[in-house]
């Protein structure tokens, strides 16, 4: 006998062993990441897709036919492990399961890691990635076709079948022995991409409805000369601060430290003249995709989804600022995070005037994601834009130094040194890196408390150095941060409040019954963040 024949047969077996695991471990996945939390029973079943592609190929006759049958199996599995891989990290960065409708949103979350990792590093694990994933499908064509191999063929047959029945039976003694009642087969993958297929429809549902929605606007029809009456000759501010949520200031081991800022600030307030009242709203989305609570706030739709907002900046609804501009108002965005036009600022908000990145003579170093300090971008708006002699304004100002993830860090300067921004060159961050605030879930959490204080502190600084007498500010936050820092399962609720020296402005939201001061308890009113705009509108059309 040639003494290479028993060898070459143990790396036979051993192909062959490999090839079954693959086809029995890699099609379960999905259902397991699905599951979040996962029984014994998940581990062990026999995938109803490996068995059914088993068969297939035995009842094909062309060998030549097999191949494509493989490589079909394969990419299926695939695709469901994307689709769950994807979803499961939208369940923990943003609290919510990811719809295929809305996959315009990954560019956004490749942004979100290259700030966080640095751009070199995010490319090479977006190669890693696309390696696994054609390894990952070919590996399973492969072992498919090996194991078809195996029972087609005269010698190896019996071991194969012998394999896959074994497997069989252990999977099934396992099951029952963890107490799991249905079969022991399991099609993880056809769920998974049945799952999605579900959601997108919905979505396409809720598109129906938004679309009647948009249409049945109460506030479009009125007059210019009711709008905002109580408001006039007021500049309106509406401040976003990013991820300033309720975690933020109840209930956690940070949030000592913001309530500080807000009970410190508030007694600064008042003794400067200013009153405040503060409430809870629910945002629409968790953990990120901030332009889904701000266009929520300015439209009065609930818009959950990168989808909805596709289809409502799309449309005639009115906005907040539409509202303002009809009423006599000048409007302005400001969105210092921009480095390139963003056409739904003239096309559906309709802004006079549109800051940015780019004129707003920022020459400073950047902070991770934000590319400049909160405090910076309000010091510029109170300089250039609530310059002496302005026309009264109505501005929308997206806030992004406490933007994930939340490191390096700026500190406040002195309001006269900022300048354009070099100062912060010389000025130590709170932190040297994302990478190594990123090492310890406690130090992210440390550190998003840190920047919450930052921008609130921007804030009121704004507040104490604006001069402005007629300043009404709406300060909220468009939602909670990341699970790493909210937790599993955690509200979308985040504060918001409206500051104002004039007495007649809080007057006109008493039926409210907002809480006075910055920090809302957490018995303070809590409304969905779409009802905003109609009873804003409601309240300060009394004097119109």
């Amino acid at each position: 006998m040639n003494a290479a024949a028993p060898r070459a047969r143990v790396r036979r077996g051993i192909l062959l062993g490999l090839a079954i695991a693959c086809l029995v471990v890699v099609p379960l996945i999905p259902g397991i990441l699905a599951a979040g939390e996962p029984t014994a029973g998940e581990f062990v079943r026999i995938p109803a897709e490996s068995v059914i592609v088993l068969l297939v190929l035995a009842l094909l006759p062309w060998r030549a036919a097999r191949i494509p049958v493989a490589m079909l199996f394969g990419a299926v599995v695939v695709a469901a492990l994307l689709l769950a891989g994807i979803d499961r990290g939208y369940l923990a960065a943003l609290g919510t399961h990811f719809d295929p409708a809305d996959l315009q949103q990954l560019p956004e979350a490749f942004g979100v890691v290259a700030d966080a990792l640095g751009r070199p590093a995010a490319w090479a694990l977006l190669g890693v990635v696309a390696v696994l994933v054609v390894g990952t499908g070919a590996v399973l064509a492969w072992a498919a076709l090996r194991t078809d191999a195996a029972l087609r063929a005269r010698r190896q047959g019996p071991t194969a079948l012998a394999a896959v029945a074994g497997a069989w039976t252990v999977s099934a003694l396992l099951a029952l022995q963890a107490g799991v009642v249905q079969p022991a087969a399991a099609a993880a993958s056809v769920d998974t991409i049945g799952t999605a297929v579900a959601r997108a429809s919905a979505a396409r549902a809720a598109a129906l409805a938004l679309e009647r929605q948009i249409v049945d606007d109460p506030m479009a029809g009125v007059p210019a000369s009711r709008l905002l009456g109580a408001l006039r000759g007021k500049d309106v501010v509406l401040v976003f601060v990013e991820s300033y949520g309720q975690v933020a200031v109840q209930g956690t081991a940070f949030s000592a430290g913001v309530d500080d800022v807000l009970r410190r600030g508030t007694a600064e307030l008042t003794a400067s003249g200013y009153g405040s009242r503060s409430a809870w709203l629910t945002s629409p989305t968790f953990g990120g995709i901030s332009w889904l609570a701000h266009a929520t706030l300015q439209t009065g739709l609930w818009i959950p989804t990168q989808t909805a907002y596709d289809q409502v900046i799309g449309s005639r609804r009115l906005t907040l600022s539409d509202a303002f501009l009809r009423a006599g108002w000048q409007t302005v965005s400001d969105v210092p995070s921009d480095a390139q036009p963003w056409p739904p600022a003239k096309t559906f908000y309709h802004d006079q005037t549109v800051l940015n990145a780019l004129n707003t003579g920022y020459a400073g170093p950047t902070f991770g994601y934000a590319r400049i300090p909160d405090e910076y971008t309000l010091k510029w708006f109170a300089d250039h834009v609530l310059r002496p002699g302005h026309r009264p304004l109505f501005a929308e100002i997206d806030l992004v130094s406490s933007h994930t993830p939340w490191a390096p860090l700026p500190r406040l300067v002195p309001w006269a040194v900022a300048g354009d921004g070099t100062v912060y060159d010389s000025q130590p961050a709170q932190s040297s890196s994302a990478a190594a605030v990123w090492q310890h879930p406690e130090t992210v959490q440390e550190f998003y408390g840190r920047s919450i204080q930052y921008s609130l502190g921007s804030v009121l600084t704004f507040l104490r150095h604006a001069h402005d007498p007629n300043l009404v500010v709406i300060a909220l936050g468009d939602h909670q941060p990341a699970t790493i820092v909210s937790g599993a399962g955690a509200n979308h609720r985040v504060p918001v409040s409206i500051i104002a020296k004039d007495p007649a402005v809080l007057h006109a939201i008493a039926g409210w019954q907002w809480q006075a001061g910055l920090l809302p308890a957490p018995d303070a009113p809590l409304w969905r963040m779409d009802a905003f705009r109609d009873r804003f509108l409601a309240a300060f059309a009394a004097a119109g």
